[in-house]
């Protein structure tokens, strides 16, 4: 089994949306990935390919927390039947160190607690930033990219309006 990551291209646009649609069950993250890249929002879209098909997907927007902005990773999504086979991790590894070497400051995410930690995202509280919706603290969380850039950044984290509406 041969996992590629690479960028989005046109030609994926079908595809994303199914595994968006297979992953969460219903059409909301696709809506949610159409909206972004339709209104040019996204930042980062990357695909995970096994044999040239389209088998997860990983989407960042811009995020701001007060005059500071970096990136929010959503949605994630694999394929039911490759989940639990790293997919997944790759997508959030490509794409975390992409946005690292392009200068974002940091990425936050509203994902499985037990999940995230393990690419250095931890609890946003613990740095005093708070997710703009009422979600468990756990689950809302905030890897750092770049240190000076975030001293003494706190407050609301807000996420592109896409993910209100």
């Amino acid at each position: 089994m041969t996992i590629e990551i690479r960028e989005e291209r046109a030609d994926d646009v079908a595809a994303i949306r199914d595994v968006n649609r297979r992953a969460f069950g219903q059409e909301l993250e696709g809506n949610i990935v159409d909206a972004l890249r339709s209104n040019g929002a996204a930042l980062l879209s990357l695909v995970a390919t096994l044999d040239d098909e389209v088998a997860g997907h990983i989407m960042y927007s811009a995020a701001t927390i007060g005059e500071v902005t970096g990136a929010g990773l959503a949605p994630m999504a694999v394929l039911p039947e490759h989940q639990r086979k790293g997919i997944g991790s790759k997508l959030v590894e490509a794409g975390n160190r992409k946005l690292e070497d392009e200068g974002c400051p940091f990425i936050i995410v509203l994902g499985h607690a037990n999940y995230y930690p393990r690419f250095g995202f931890i609890p946003a509280s613990t740095h005093g930033i708070k997710c703009e919706w009422d979600v468990p603290d756990e689950a809302f969380m905030l890897l750092i990219l770049d240190q000076a850039k975030m001293q003494g950044v706190s407050g609301s984290a807000k996420y592109r309006p896409e993910f209100s509406t």
